[in-house]
Formats: structure tokens, C-alpha cells, sequence
């Protein structure tokens, strides 16, 4: 307990010793994953939307909404330096003027994170000086979410414009594009193979007024190299709002707007599946 809004996002440091939350209440919080204990207070001027820990799990970046006449800033702060956090005073703090930020990782080596915008942007911004390194529109509408490969050269991108996208991690040149009729919220990219997952689903206001059959929720999965749709799973009967893989590749885990997170673990069949170019 700690938060009284709700929590936008939530990511794990390397050992999983700390817990960093973003919430709508305009705090971002640190917590001692074992006990629960809250570690540090970060108060903001707007909800916090997305947040996560540097590779090495010493630094950490959040970015704020744009609203009640504050704009969108990414924030950066040490733990290492605990005046920081004390004085609520980041080491470096970046303004989004033009479009706030929907999504963010960092990027390989901490050196710098990738944000997507609302306006379909992709921004790469230094974690050493603040600056924009690269600048990418490839999207014609809002990013909803991104992940990396495992080894992190790439990343997918998922798009309110009904595609998912495969980007270069350093250049963020645009290299595959996965075609959908419906609103992607999440993608992920399998450990071992070469497949992504899609989740998405139509706007969850429009939900009610389809019949389920036509409501298109299932998890979709794409070749990473042929662009091809390969395989469904059905199981939710609302849109789908984030999927992950296991780090071992052999199963993955989507949760969905119907108040359900389902595991699935992978039949002996996709393991031997030979995708016929």
C-alpha cells in the first residue's frame, strides 16, 4: 500500500531487490521488493506514466503527463546520491514541449532511453547530457508501448495505428513492420525465436457495443524476419493491454482489459515449427 491513484507503471531492478512505481497520484515510489517497505518518495507535478531502472540498477528515469497546464518532462535521478532523492532534485530533467511521452525503456548500456511519443514519435534521448541523439516517425499515431530483444540491439514498438514495429536499437532505423486490423497495445519479442507477439483490441470503450465474436482478442503471433501471422490464441474477451514473454521462451503472459492475466505455455509443436519461406 502507498499509492492512492492508480499505478501506470512498475519495473524491477536486475536482482530484483527494488520495485520502482509510477502512479496517477504524482508520485513515483521506490520499494524494497522482500519487504514491501517504501524506500523513497519522488513527488511530480503530473501523473507519472512510465518509469524504469538503468541496466546496472543505479539509475533511474520517469516521464510525467502533460496536464493541469504542466508539460511533459522526463525525469533522471542517481540512488547512489541520496541528496537527490531527499531534495527531490534530479540530476537532469528533460521538457517534452510538442508531444507527451506514452512509453519508455532504456536503451543498451544505460547510455541513453527510447521514448515513444503520443504523436507516433520515436525519440532516443542521452542520459548524460539530455539531448535528443536520434529522432524517428514512423508511426501515425500513438506508441502504446515498447520492449527490447533480449540481447538488446532491437526493440517492437505497438501502435494505436494497427501495426507493430521492429526498430534498430542505436539507429532506430525501422526494419520489419507487423500489420493488424485493430489497435496494438503490446508487443514482445521471443527470447529464442524469431517471433513477436501482438496484443491489442479495439478502444475498451467501444468493447460493449461489438459482439465478442468479432471483438478480435487474440494474441497474434508474427515471424520476425517474414512478417507473417503465423498463429492466434484466443482466451480473453477484452482487448488485450500488455504481453511478455518468459525469459526462457517457453511460454508467454498477456494481461487484458477483462480483469485477467493468463499464462500460456507453448505446445510441444511450437518448438518444432519450421516456418516454410
Amino acid at each position: 500500500m502507498g499509492h492512492t491513484g492508480a499505478v501506470w507503471c512498475v519495473d524491477a531492478d536486475w536482482d530484483t531487490k527494488h520495485v520502482l512505481t509510477g502512479s496517477a497520484d504524482n508520485s513515483c515510489r521506490l520499494w524494497d521488493c522482500e519487504t514491501g517497505k517504501q524506500l523513497a518518495l519522488l513527488k511530480t507535478n503530473s501523473a507519472v506514466r512510465t518509469c524504469g531502472f538503468d541496466f546496472g540498477g543505479n539509475i533511474i528515469m520517469f516521464s510525467t503527463d502533460k496536464q493541469m497546464g504542466y508539460q511533459c518532462f522526463v525525469s533522471f535521478f542517481d540512488l547512489r546520491d541520496p541528496s537527490q532523492i531527499d531534495n527531490n532534485e534530479p540530476y537532469m530533467k528533460i521538457p517534452c514541449n510538442d508531444s507527451k511521452i506514452t512509453s519508455a525503456v532504456w536503451g543498451p548500456l544505460g547510455e541513453c532511453i527510447i521514448a515513444g511519443h503520443e504523436s507516433g514519435e520515436l525519440n532516443q534521448y542521452s542520459a548524460k547530457s539530455g539531448e535528443v541523439l536520434v529522432n524517428v516517425k514512423e508511426h501515425s499515431r500513438q506508441i502504446n508501448d515498447i520492449q527490447l530483444s533480449r540481447d538488446m540491439t532491437m526493440f517492437v514498438t505497438a501502435s494505436k495505428d494497427n501495426t507493430a514495429k521492429l526498430f534498430d536499437s542505436t539507429t532506430l532505423e525501422h526494419q520489419k513492420t507487423f500489420r493488424t486490423e485493430r489497435p496494438v497495445n503490446s508487443a514482445a519479442l521471443s527470447p529464442n525465436y524469431d517471433h513477436v507477439v501482438l496484443g491489442g483490441g479495439q478502444e475498451a470503450m467501444d468493447v460493449t457495443t461489438t459482439s465478442t465474436r468479432i471483438g478480435k482478442f487474440e494474441a497474434r503471433f508474427f515471424h520476425l524476419a517474414f512478417e507473417e501471422e503465423f498463429g492466434r490464441v484466443k482466451g480473453h474477451f477484452g482487448p488485450i493491454n500488455s504481453v511478455a514473454f518468459h525469459p526462457d521462451g517457453k511460454s508467454y503472459s498477456s494481461g487484458g482489459e477483462d480483469g485477467y492475466v493468463r499464462i500460456h505455455y507453448f505446445d510441444p509443436q511450437y518448438f518444432e515449427f519450421e516456418f516454410e519461406a
